[in-house]
């Protein structure tokens, strides 16, 4: 029951910052989720809800490997979706925490993003 209730007020949190944030073409909408094991990021065209932009522990390749679900892969991840982003030529986009708090992980991965070079 608490953990039902605990599910219930981040999907709140996740619909009240969903009706402020939306991905244009233009500037699209990074969206980071983290579980237990693995990241993934994305990078969202709302308006023709398609994704421009992935990127996840769960790729194939050397960092794969070594990342994981700790601030250290949501660095190496931060990175790499900037990369890619930017190799895609979007440089500005807006930021979709998806209901979880702006420290920790959430904030590893939005900084290293921001040191590779998107704008957010």
């Amino acid at each position: 029951m608490k953990l039902q209730k605990k599910n219930m007020l981040r999907q709140k949190r996740r619909w009240r910052i969903r009706k402020k944030v939306n991905g244009t073409a233009d500037r699209p909408r990074l969206t980071v989720c983290f579980t237990n094991k693995h990241i993934h990021a994305q990078c969202v065209d709302d308006v023709e809800h398609k994704t421009l932009v992935s990127a996840s522990t769960l790729s194939k390749g050397e960092k794969a490997a070594s990342s994981k679900s700790n601030i250290a892969g949501a660095k190496d991840l931060g990175r790499e979706i900037a990369e890619k982003a930017l190799g895609g030529k979007i440089e500005t986009v807006v930021f979709d925490r998806n209901g979880r708090k702006y420290h920790g992980c959430v904030q590893a991965f939005a900084d290293a993003a921001r040191e590779a070079g998107l704008k957010f």
